[in-house]
């Protein structure tokens, strides 16, 4: 009895002892869906942020500043360099944080996750069960 509770303690504390895994990596330059802009994910801090690069393919008409944003004191800064991913944490295996969209300048919760074919599964959703998807792929 004592050497079946010793091994069910061992074996407890050998799994507990045993990390985490970690998400796959999702640093790099990120081409947007419909290749619209070119987004950079780095770390900043403890976490991980992606900013607008470039802007490959901008909307007609459209001024390239943030004018949907619901701060009207930042709707004159430009679309480039804007911070659309911001607090990304490993969780497990898929990163979570907040996606700004600046179409329109609403924040969602934010899941990204490395698909088999090297592209990026970008998630921004209301709730845990109401999400939109886009595919990015990578920029080289």
């Amino acid at each position: 009895m004592k050497l079946a509770l010793f091994a069910t303690a061992a074996l407890s504390a050998a799994f507990a002892a045993m990390p985490a895994q970690a998400a796959q990596p999702v640093t790099g330059r990120w081409a947007t869906v419909d290749g619209k802009a070119i987004v950079q994910i780095a770390p900043c801090g403890r976490h991980l942020c992606g900013k607008i690069e470039k802007i490959v393919k901008p909307t007609p008409g459209r001024p390239q500043t943030d004018i949907k944003n619901p701060d009207a004191a930042l709707r004159s800064k430009p679309l480039v360099g804007l911070a659309l991913l911001t607090g990304f944490e490993d969780a497990g295996d898929q990163w979570k944080g907040t996606i700004y969209d600046p179409e329109s300048g609403k924040s969602y919760t934010s899941k990204l996750t490395r698909n088999g074919d090297g592209t990026l599964k970008v998630q921004g959703c209301i709730a845990s069960f109401l999400c939109k998807t886009q595919t990015w792929t990578p920029v080289r």
